[in-house]
């Protein structure tokens, strides 16, 4: 446990008590008495009001009209926070070094009993689906102080089960389906690449940088572009339009008026990705262009049904 977390809860813990012992906190915390010592003084300096009764028997003391007001949430503040907080669940890493179990007690101690009483009924009625991964994305908080700082990071990156290794910009931290994905610029290519966070092996930060976030963040439709991209148009029901909310990407936008239009590009290359993604619409479709794309969306299918008829 690292200083700061041990003396967070430090503050929890002796908030329940009007006296302790340097054995409590040595015993609690598994530290020295030198450890425990510093920790006392370091606890006074963020203004916590300890005095000590010296003697044979000297212990020491908290204050209690002197402890700082606890923090009060509304019961709806309560709810939202708690909710916010399953999020976090669904995530086997996180750009902050955190426990959610750690979080949500501490959360729980600036809470009324009959507060928590409420937020445990609603854990009992309330459902919250989410897409477990055990993948860990080590270098998540890495890649976060990189954005932050408009620094460069040397990484190497698992791809098709071989080692690369590039030279990366990141300037955004992107979450789907539980997953953690870091959107960069590839110094060599100077092309936008988004990297899955868990497949990132190794991360280097480097002071050297060719451009602020904002630019990154203005330029990075038009970096990911190609010269060869091709434009699309799919028009489709306007039921499907909770298929287009629900997932879509950045080289795609959704025109509603008359008829419902999903527009973009992809570039070559990215044909059979752009067909699954129109597979998903089924009978919603109602046109497509261009052909060339509306043909690989029917050698999709027909693949597909052959597959089906040889089970």
């Amino acid at each position: 446990m690292k200083k700061s977390e041990r003396l967070n809860d430090m503050i929890r813990y002796l908030n329940s008590r009007e006296y302790f012992n340097l054995s409590d906190l040595m015993a609690k915390y598994n530290i020295s008495k030198s450890t425990a010592l510093r920790d006392i003084s370091s606890l006074e300096q963020l203004g916590m009001p300890i005095f000590a009764e010296h003697g044979r028997h000297g212990r020491y003391g908290i204050l209690k009209n002197r402890l700082l007001s606890p923090i009060i949430f509304t019961i709806d503040e309560v709810y939202a926070l708690y909710f916010a907080m399953l999020t976090l669940e669904s995530y086997q890493s996180t750009p902050f070094h955190l426990s959610v179990h750690k979080l949500n007690e501490k959360f729980e101690n600036c809470l009324s009993n009959n507060q928590i009483q409420q937020i445990h009924k609603m854990k009992k009625v309330l459902q919250f689906e989410v897409n477990q991964h055990n993948n860990v994305s080590r270098f998540l908080d890495k890649i976060l102080k990189s954005i932050l700082t408009e620094s460069s990071c040397k990484i190497h990156y698992l791809k098709n089960n071989e080692q690369k290794s590039y030279q990366v910009q990141f300037f955004k931290i992107s979450a789907r389906f539980g997953q953690w994905y870091a959107t960069g610029i590839e110094f060599d290519t100077h092309k936008f690449k988004v990297f899955r966070c868990d497949k990132i092996t190794f991360l280097e930060e480097e002071l050297n940088s060719q451009f602020s976030i904002d630019e990154l963040i203005s330029r990075s439709l038009e970096i990911y572009q190609s010269e060869k991209s091709i434009d699309f148009e799919v028009e489709i029901s306007a039921q499907a339009k909770d298929i287009f909310y629900k997932e879509h990407y950045p080289s795609m936008k959704i025109e509603i008026g008359n008829k419902t239009v999903v527009k973009g590009f992809y570039n070559p290359g990215e044909e059979e990705f752009i067909a699954n993604y129109f597979m998903r619409y089924g009978h919603s479709v109602i046109s497509v262009r261009p052909e060339s794309l509306k043909q690989i969306i029917q050698d999709k299918v027909e693949s597909l049904f052959n597959h089906y008829q040889k089970l």
